[in-house]
């Protein structure tokens, strides 16, 4: 990411995983009918939540394989390169 940006309090910015292109049984899927995918790589964390004037560091780090939920964050374009920036809460899990 040429770009440098940095994800205000707790946003993570997250690159998608590639969709599969076949299924299990060999069937090529075409573009129009992939779904998006809900994992990807954390690229970028804000520095946490803010409760009370303290500020609550985030549980996910750059680098890290997440799911997140199905309908979340917004796409973002930074240097022809797709992302999606999303609150932490709609984080699922960190698959390790």
């Amino acid at each position: 990411m040429a770009s440098k940006i940095r994800p205000l309090r707790d946003r993570v910015i997250v690159k998608r995983l590639l969709a599969e292109e076949r299924t299990r049984g060999g069937i090529i899927i075409p573009d129009t009918a992939k779904e998006k995918p809900q994992e990807g790589t954390v690229i970028a964390v804000g520095l946490g939540k803010q409760d009370d004037g303290k500020v609550i560091p985030l549980d996910v780090r750059a680098g890290d394989r997440i799911l997140f939920a199905k309908y979340s964050g917004s796409e973002i374009k930074l240097d022809d390169d797709e992302y999606v920036m999303m609150r932490k809460d709609v984080i699922l899990g960190v698959i390790e």
